[in-house]
C-alpha cells in the first residue's frame, strides 16, 4: 500500500460547482479590451471658448434677436436717458478685493462724469429709428433735451460725438459747479437757453475772464484743443510773468521795457484769438467718460473674438465679462465652503481695474447700437453675441 508523503490532498477543503444555471452570466462588454481612463488632450484644451460647449461649428442662426428691445424698461426718449445715466455700473460687492483707497477712488469717478447717454444706445433701447429721432427733435425744440456734438469722435452710430443730455442735469452741473460765480452761471444758462440746438458759440459771447473760468470748469472747450485730441480741457493763454527786480542799467531797462511789450503783444494776440474763435459747449469730464466708453467696447470686442467664430452665447460671454468672479449663489457658496475655487474676487478683474464695475448688459447695448455686433436667436441656447 503506499505511503503519502504530505496531506495536502487529504486535507484540501473542495467546494461544490455550482449547477450552470445558477452562475453570473457574462458582461456583454467582458471581451472589450479595458483601457484607463486619460486626461484630455492638448489640442482640445487649446480649442476656442465656447466650441468645448456648443460644438466645432458656429451656432444656429434663427435670425436677428429683439432681446435687448423687448427686455429694457423704457418707453420713451427720456425714460431712455434716465436707464441709461443708472445702469452704467453695477453696485460694489460685498466681497470687492479692492482696499478702501481703490473702493473711494472707483465711487469718485463714477460721481464725477457727466449724464450722457450717446443717441446710438438710445436707438437700440428703443429700436424704432424714425420715431425715436423724431421725438429727439420735439424734446430739443422744447428745451427738455440738450444734444452734445463733441467735433473729431465720429458722428455715426459707431462714434462718441453724438450724445443727449437732459437740460436740467446740465443746469444742475452749471448751478453746483464751484468754479463759477453766481452772475457767470446765470449769464451762461440765460446764453444757453437762447442758442437752441447750437453746439458752437462765438469767442465774444464772454468776456476774456469769463471765458477762462467757463473753460477751466468744463463747460466750454476750444476748437484748438478738439483738433489736439482732448475733449476735457481747452488750452489756455499762458501769460509771461514781469520780473520785479529793479536795475538802473540802461541795458536792463532796455530789456525789460522789451519783455512788457512782449507780454503785452501776447495778451493782446491771446484776447483776439478767444474774441475770434469758435468755442464748443461741452461738460466736465466729457473725456474720461468718452475715453471709458471706448474702452468698454473694445473690451467687450476682445472678449468676443476669443470665441472660434467670433459668437458665443449671450450668458457665455457675460461669465466672460464678469472674470467669474465669486456670487453668493448657493453652489458658490458651497464649493468655497468645502475650500475649492469659486472664481476670483471682482477687484482682480479688469472689468473693475480699467472699467470701473461697467455693466455688461450696458455695455452690449452701447456696442449693437454702434453697429459692432449683433444679437441672434439661436433656439437652443439663449440669445447669440456675433461680432461684426
Amino acid at each position: 500500500m503506499p505511503l503519502r508523503i504530505t496531506s495536502a490532498p487529504v486535507s484540501g477543503v473542495k467546494k461544490n460547482k455550482k449547477p450552470a444555471s445558477l452562475r453570473p452570466r457574462a458582461s456583454p462588454f467582458a471581451a472589450h479590451a479595458r483601457r484607463k481612463a486619460s486626461a484630455p488632450s492638448s489640442s482640445g484644451a487649446s480649442k476656442p471658448y465656447g466650441e468645448h460647449e456648443y460644438g466645432q461649428g458656429p451656432l444656429p442662426d434663427l435670425g436677428i434677436s429683439r432681446y435687448i428691445p423687448e427686455t429694457a424698461p423704457v418707453n420713451d426718449v427720456v425714460q431712455a436717458l434716465q436707464y441709461i445715466r443708472h445702469s452704467m455700473f453695477e453696485d460694489l460687492p460685498r466681497r470687492t478685493g479692492m482696499s478702501s483707497t481703490r473702493t473711494a477712488e472707483v465711487l469718485n469717478f463714477r460721481r464725477s462724469l457727466p449724464p450722457l447717454a450717446s443717441v446710438a444706445h438710445v436707438h437700440t433701447l428703443l429700436n424704432s429709428p424714425t420715431k425715436v429721432e423724431k421725438e429727439i427733435m420735439e424734446l430739443v425744440h422744447a428745451g427738455q433735451v440738450r444734444r452734445l456734438i463733441v467735433p473729431g469722435r465720429g458722428n455715426d452710430a459707431a462714434g462718441l460725438g453724438d450724445c443727449l443730455v437732459l437740460t436740467e442735469e446740465w443746469e444742475r452741473l452749471v448751478q453746483d459747479s464751484p468754479a463759477l460765480d453766481v452772475s457767470l452761471k446765470g449769464k451762461f444758462l440765460e446764453l444757453l437757453g437762447r442758442l437752441g440746438n447750437a453746439c458752437a458759440i462765438p469767442g465774444a459771447a464772454f468776456s476774456l475772464p469769463e471765458t477762462m473760468a467757463l473753460v477751466r470748469a468744463g463747460f466750454l472747450v476750444s476748437s484748438s484743443t478738439l483738433a489736439k485730441g482732448s475733449s476735457s480741457l481747452a488750452s489756455l493763454p499762458v501769460f509771461a510773468a514781469t520780473s520785479t527786480t529793479t536795475t538802473t542799467t540802461p541795458a536792463s531797462s532796455s530789456a525789460r521795457r522789451c519783455g512788457t511789450e512782449q507780454t503785452a503783444d501776447v495778451g493782446s494776440s491771446c484776447r483776439s484769438q478767444l474774441h475770434t474763435a469758435t468755442l464748443f459747449l461741452s461738460l466736465p469730464n466729457t473725456g474720461p467718460y468718452l475715453r471709458l466708453l471706448g474702452a468698454g467696447r473694445s473690451h467687450l470686442l476682445s472678449v468676443l473674438k476669443r470665441a472660434g467664430s467670433s459668437e458665443v452665447p449671450g450668458h457665455l460671454l457675460r461669465d466672460r465679462w464678469n472674470g467669474a468672479v465669486k456670487n453668493e449663489k448657493n453652489f458658490s457658496v458651497a464649493k468655497r465652503a468645502r475650500g475649492e475655487f469659486a472664481g476670483i474676487l471682482p477687484g482682480r478683474t479688469k472689468r473693475w481695474k480699467e472699467l470701473y464695475g461697467m455693466n455688461f448688459r450696458w455695455v452690449l447695448e452701447e456696442a449693437l447700437g454702434a453697429g459692432l455686433i449683433e444679437i441672434f436667436d439661436t433656439g437652443s441656447v439663449g440669445p447669440g453675441v456675433r461680432c461684426l
